[in-house]
């Protein structure tokens, strides 16, 4: 497998990152990967799919699947980069075109061996990560149907090139939004008295839902209540009757996560009640809490330490990813690998190191070979 190249693996990347897609419209992505796949002679199988391309190397059994994710950002992209995006207003800020490109070289890799492969290898080319439908829509098309183990990645611009890190167990956060409506009074700015102020009734809510992890839960626990939009009025003398919040609650806890949009609902109402108001509680419930499987973790971990990396066992991260989705059906794990970037994943800035490319081909295609033959091994000792 000495054939791969890096320059290659910076093209595919290059090339996805000037033209990058929103979640749901990757059409020109998917085009460019089927192309490059069908180059590579790799089999594609024919489900029914918007976006998003899944191939698959190999004969028999087992079955394992690598994921990749394919979307962007609407973020218009501040760097210097010649290949910086030429889509205005959209980036590969999450760096999901590093990823496509690490598969993209797994699958030339694995089809040049796919005789001696011991079993098979289906890689998902995955849309709308972003928006968290993306793994949904996969496993409604039957993407995973017997697959037994399932990978994925995420590049990590905080560690150093040459970094993997990942753990047993709860790793991402789940990723629920909440929208809340006030509506109170409105009245002139100079006689508050003769309305209900949606914004101090507003105010007082931001505030108490701060309690819910530092009061009404453990603050053992893993809990983040973060509001992030606080609309309200248009004009500096009058109150308005209306007041609108908006933010996302993040847990690895699913008992917590079952209980927070009841006390939540709690709260508010009984808040706006004491104002004379009224609150409605909209709730969003995304992806669950990413869970690695302990034994597919450990099994990461080494072949990552074996292969040369620095390996971290990770702390849970706040952060959450529809991968989580495919966890919750069939066992496996979930790595990040450094990509060195002074800014941060969503950032404008982001600018990851491309150097992480090709070491993570080799990763996955060893990975790939490794779990095939543990899951054979399995199989043999149950029979």
């Amino acid at each position: 497998m000495t054939d791969l190249s890096h320059q290659q693996l910076v093209r595919w990347r290059r090339e996805l990152h000037q033209h990058p897609e929103l979640s749901d419209q990757e059409f020109a992505t998917t085009e460019r990967l089927t192309r490059w796949l069908q180059e590579l002679n790799v089999k594609l199988l024919p489900l029914d799919l918007k976006t998003g391309v899944v191939a698959e190397i190999g004969h028999g059994e087992p079955l394992i699947a690598l994921r990749a994710d394919i979307d962007a950002l609407p973020i218009d992209e501040q760097t210097d980069q010649a290949w910086r995006s030429q889509q205005p207003g959209v980036m590969h800020a999450c760096g999901h075109d590093l990823h496509s490109s690490v598969m993209l070289g797994v699958a030339q890799q694995l089809q040049r061996i796919e005789s001696q492969l011991p079993g098979r290898v289906r890689i998902l080319f995955q849309p709308a990560e972003e928006i968290f439908t993306g793994a949904k829509q996969l496993l409604a098309a039957g993407a995973l149907k017997e697959v037994q183990a399932i990978f994925g990645l995420h590049n990590a611009p905080d560690l150093p090139t040459g970094t993997l890190r990942t753990r047993g167990g709860a790793y991402y956060a789940n990723v629920d939004r909440f929208q809340i409506t006030i509506n109170g009074k409105g009245a002139h700015a100079a006689r508050p008295h003769e309305g209900i102020d949606s914004i101090v009734i507003g105010s007082h809510i931001v505030t108490a839902l701060q309690t819910l992890p530092s009061r009404v839960f453990s603050s053992l626990e893993s809990l983040v209540v973060s509001v992030t939009r606080f609309t309200a009025g248009n004009s500096w003398n009058v109150l308005p009757q209306t007041v609108e919040l908006e933010g996302t609650v993040r847990t690895h806890n699913a008992a917590i996560r079952a209980q927070i949009p009841q006390k939540m609902r709690a709260l508010i109402n009984g808040i706006a009640a004491g104002f004379g108001a009224q609150a409605e509680l909209v709730w969003q419930e995304g992806p669950p809490s990413l869970v690695n499987t302990p034994q597919w973790a450990d099994f990461a971990l080494d072949l990552a330490a074996e292969q040369g990396y620095q390996t971290q066992v990770g702390t849970p991260q706040m952060g959450g990813e529809d991968f989580a989705f495919y966890l919750q059906q069939l066992p496996g794990a979930f790595v990040s690998i450094g990509s060195a970037s002074e800014f941060g994943l969503h950032h404008a800035g982001f600018d990851p190191d491309e150097a992480m490319l090709e070491p993570a081909v080799h990763y996955f295609t060893e990975l790939a070979q490794r779990a095939l033959l543990t899951l054979r091994q399995q199989q043999a000792l149950a029979s």
